[in-house]
Order: structure tokens, then C-alpha cells, then sequence
């Protein structure tokens, strides 16, 4: 096991400009063409092929089916905090204090108050991946991990979140060539989908590894490896603990992934890319407007406002109304405490070229709608749409090759 501590090294340049130049990656699916956004935002109906309009309608009816799934998951979550709430006049006066904190916090609009960062580069641990991970990527694979230094943003909550011993450890797992740094594209998944081989094959990392990129998985907090002990799945620990534990999940996944960036640049690592899917392109949005050394962000399907999101969430929406409810939360007292950690309430610190936003039309988990939002608040920057949904990216090799355009400029110039 190898170790690592101390300061940034000096940036290292890295070109592979010869292997970088393929834009077609080879996989199995179908390639039905989507398109770019116009200025006025995404299509209308009408402007569908009969194809397109197929895919989106039947791809739609299948994600409601999934959306149920997980909201009742996230409900089953939700539930005990609901019920304490409910029966302990003590913990409905810490929800509306904890809203009234994310609330000032949101709406001081400073990202450096509200996502304070690392102050120490952290103590890396890293020893060689499993065989199927290495026959994955067709090269050297390692799973890393070091201790968070993330300490709750809300001083009440602080004793009780060190308390989350796996989750305070983070997890990642990292291809690298052998000839030295390379440009690294990094990846955050979505809700419960932490698992890597999952990951590496849904967005076809061994070709774009092939293509000269390094790859960094991350591993959201509560996810995976960090999900605490006895969780009947992975990401419960997003949604157990209330507003604030939402709240502060999203902190940390901040802040621990700016101490990857730190491992990242002290290995030599100049160019970094960012994407994620769902909840991971969430967080990637967040990031953009946090840490300015990412050179180019992808969020894939992202939510925005989790708040409206789940007004369609069934049935966890309604534990959301009771426990608003419960605790004389209205909705504005509630979007306001979210604006907190939504990326729609900060500036993006990554230039207006290098933003590129993913949807798919068909979907109901993270509705077109919502990646709209961020394409205007990031001043109409790149966006396109696929016909498909959440999880089936019908036509994945177009967005792919959209991508591989896209960050050929910033990674291999």
C-alpha cells in the first residue's frame, strides 16, 4: 500500500493529441441521432422524427415505472426522521432551525462561505484494483481512498456526521497509463448507482481511456464503500437524516471531491474534466461554481432543484408535504434552505465554452425541464438532448461523440 502527503506539485503538461482524435466510440447500442438546443431552448414536439417521437414516448412510460421505484426507496428513507419529527416537538424545532440556516447560507450567494475549502492536501492510500477491473479499463486500475477532512457546515449537526465512520472515508478508483499524467476525465455517479464496473461500462470509459484520457471514479458519500453499516442500499444516508443530512451530503460531496482535485495536481494531473449522471450531474453543476480548476463540466441528465423535482416523486412527495407539515415549513421557507446547495444559486466559475449540459426528453426521473434550467442560468451555454430517459440513453454513441468534440480542445490542445 503506497502513501502520499504534502503539498501541490508543479502542473505537468500533458498532449495526446494523435490518439485523442477518435470521435466514434464502438459500442452496442442504437445511434439515433439527438441534436443541440436552439437558442430558444429545447424541441417542440413537432420538431421530432416519428423515430424520435417513439423512443421519447415509450422510453417516458418506462421511466415512471423506475421513478416510483426510487421514490419509495428514498420515502422508506425519509420516514423515521418524518415520524420522529412528528413525535418529539424538539426535532421539529431543529428542522426549522436548520432551514432557516440553509436559507441565509443559499442566500448570501457565496460560495466560498458555504463550500469552504480543504485546508490540507489529504493522505492518499492506494493498492491495485481487482483483475475484472483491469480487464475493464485494459490497464492499470487502483482503488484509492483517505480520510475526509469535511466537518458539518451546521455546528449542530457536526458531532453526529463525524459519527459516520465508512462514510468518512473516501473512495475512488482511478486508470491510469503508465508514461506519467495524462488528461483525466472524472466521473460522479447518480443515486445508488455508485457500483465502478457499472459505471465504467454505462459510459464507455474504456474508450475513452483508449483515447488517451485518464479516468477517476468517484464515490459519492453514503454510496458504495462509504454507505454505513446495516443501510439496506446504497445512498440511504442521502435522505435519512432530514433536510440538513441532504444538506450536508452534498457539502462533503463537494468538499471531498476538491481533495481528489488535490491528489489529482499533486500526482501532475493539469487537465481535469468533470461529468455525472442524476444526482452525480447535480453535484458536477455544483462544483463548476465552487472549484475553478476543472477545465471543462458535462452534468448528464442533472437535477437542479430537487425541491420541484419531487413534486412528481411518488410517493416520497407526500412524506415531503407531511414533514413540512410537521414542522410549519412552507414551500418557500423549503426552497429557500435548498437554494443552498442548488447550482442555479451560484455564478459557474468554468468559462461559458467549456459547459456542456446532457438530457434526455423521455425523462421523468430528472425531466428535460430541469437541465433547461441550468442551460439558462448558464447563459445557453452548449446543450444537447437524446431521445431517451434516465437510464436509457437510446442513441448514446451521438451524445458520446458530442462529448469527444466537445473536450477535445481543453483536454489535448
Amino acid at each position: 500500500m503506497n502513501e502520499w502527503a504534502g503539498g501541490l506539485a508543479s502542473r505537468v503538461s500533458s498532449s495526446q493529441p494523435d490518439v485523442a482524435a477518435n470521435v466514434d466510440p464502438p459500442i452496442p447500442v442504437p445511434d439515433v441521432a439527438g441534436a443541440d438546443a436552439t437558442r430558444g431552448g429545447l424541441p417542440r414536439r413537432v420538431d421530432l422524427t416519428m423515430q424520435q417521437k417513439l423512443i421519447v414516448d415509450s422510453s417516458a412510460i418506462a421511466d415512471l415505472g423506475l421513478r416510483t421505484a426510487i421514490a419509495s426507496l428514498v420515502g422508506a428513507a425519509m420516514l423515521p426522521r418524518v415520524a420522529s419529527a412528528a413525535l418529539r416537538p424538539r426535532d421539529t424545532r431543529a428542522e426549522r432551525d436548520a432551514a432557516s440556516f440553509y436559507a441565509e447560507l443559499g442566500a448570501a450567494k457565496d460560495p466560498e462561505l458555504s463550500f469552504p475549502a480543504p485546508t490540507e492536501p489529504p493522505r492518499v492510500a492506494s493498492r491495485p484494483a481487482n483483475p475484472i477491473a483491469e480487464w475493464t479499463a485494459h490497464g492499470p486500475v487502483h482503488n484509492i481512498r483517505f480520510r475526509s477532512s469535511f466537518e458539518a457546515i451546521n455546528p449542530t449537526v457536526r458531532e453526529k456526521r463525524r459519527g459516520y465512520e465508512r462514510n468518512n472515508v473516501v473512495h475512488a478508483q482511478h486508470w491510469q497509463h503508465g508514461d506519467g499524467p495524462r488528461p483525466t476525465l472524472c466521473l460522479i455517479h447518480g443515486f445508488m448507482g455508485s457500483a465502478y464496473l457499472f459505471n465504467g461500462l454505462f459510459f464507455s470509459l474504456p474508450w475513452f481511456y483508449r483515447s488517451g484520457y485518464d479516468v477517476l471514479l468517484y464515490t459519492l458519500p453514503f454510496h458504495g464503500r462509504r454507505a454505513e453499516r446495516f443501510s439496506p442500499y446504497s445512498g440511504y444516508g442521502y435522505f435519512a437524516d432530514g433536510m440538513s443530512g441532504f444538506a450536508e451530503s452534498m457539502a462533503q460531496a463537494v468538499h471531498d471531491f476538491r481533495s481528489v482535485l488535490d491528489y489529482l495536481e499533486h500526482t501532475g494531473v493539469d487537465r481535469i474534466a468533470l461529468t455525472g449522471m442524476s444526482l452525480g450531474g447535480y453535484t458536477s453543476a455544483l462544483i463548476a461554481a465552487v472549484d475553478d480548476r476543472i477545465q471543462a463540466v458535462i452534468p448528464n441528465v442533472p437535477v437542479v432543484t430537487p425541491d420541484a423535482a419531487f413534486d412528481d416523486w411518488f410517493p416520497a412527495n407526500l412524506l415531503v408535504k407531511v414533514g413540512n407539515r410537521v414542522t410549519g415549513t412552507n414551500r418557500e421557507e423549503s426552497a429557500a434552505a435548498s437554494a443552498y446547495h442548488s447550482p442555479l444559486n451560484y455564478a459557474p466559475l468554468i468559462p461559458k465554452d467549456r459547459r456542456l449540459i446532457i438530457t434526455g426528453l423521455g425523462d421523468r426521473l430528472a425531466p428535460p425541464e430541469q437541465a433547461e434550467l441550468l442551460w439558462r442560468h448558464w447563459d445557453r451555454c452548449a446543450f444537447h438532448w437524446f431521445p431517451g430517459n434516465h437510464v436509457l440513453h437510446v442513441s448514446q454513441p451521438d451524445y458520446l461523440r458530442r462529448m469527444t468534440r466537445f473536450l477535445r480542445p481543453f483536454m489535448f490542445s
